[in-house]
């Protein structure tokens, strides 16, 4: 399996902006196939360890089945327009690809 997890930073981090992109990501991001586990949310507050990297406002965790899975979502129409329309707002993106 291949873990994408992956930390947005907006230019706008208000509550309505975050929220806006957490439902993209649920709109175009979710239900791709070999998708074996699916997740976005905001940064938690409550944990701020010195460990904890707190430089992010939305956070999407997808694992995919295989590797040719990831690539085809790479591709998908629904990914590309999910970047076309939220990229404007994006101050940084972190991308972490994993083996599992």
């Amino acid at each position: 399996m291949l873990a994408h997890s992956v930390f947005f930073s907006l230019h706008d981090p208000s509550a309505a902006s975050i929220d806006a992109l957490v439902g993209a990501c649920r709109k175009y991001l979710d239900g791709h196939p070999g998708v074996a586990f699916f997740g976005v949310g905001t940064l938690n507050r409550e944990l701020d360890r010195p460990v904890n990297d707190r430089a992010f406002d939305v956070a999407l965790h997808v694992v995919f089945d295989s590797k040719a899975s990831h690539d085809a979502y790479q591709v998908a129409p629904r990914h590309l327009q999910f970047i076309e329309e939220n990229k404007p707002n994006w101050k940084q993106v972190r991308v972490f690809d994993a083996d599992l």
